[in-house]
């Protein structure tokens, strides 16, 4: 399993307590961070509840290549995040 693989298993198997850990720490953050979090929390939810498959051969490449900015340090500023979350509201 290549390295993206297995940060993508870490986060899917993160432990009840990690995940309470970050929950209860959301609402020390800037309020626009908490917006972007529920928004992003909802968006979650709202996949699994729709769609509980396997990521295609492509899908899997698009994610290697997002994590592979993500060490690079390469993401998009604060506007075109808020932008694409509001197509989906």
């Amino acid at each position: 399993m290549d390295d993206s693989r297995a940060r993508l298993c870490y986060i899917v198997y993160m432990s009840v307590k990690e995940i309470r850990a970050i929950v209860d720490r959301i609402h020390t953050w800037p309020q626009d961070k908490q917006e972007l979090a529920l928004v992003l929390l909802e968006w979650i939810e709202g996949r699994d509840l729709e769609d509980d498959h396997e990521l295609s051969p492509e899908e899997w490449a698009d994610l290697e290549e997002g994590l592979a900015e993500a060490d690079r340090g390469e993401f998009v500023s604060e506007e075109e995040m808020q932008a694409f979350f509001a197509k989906y509201k």
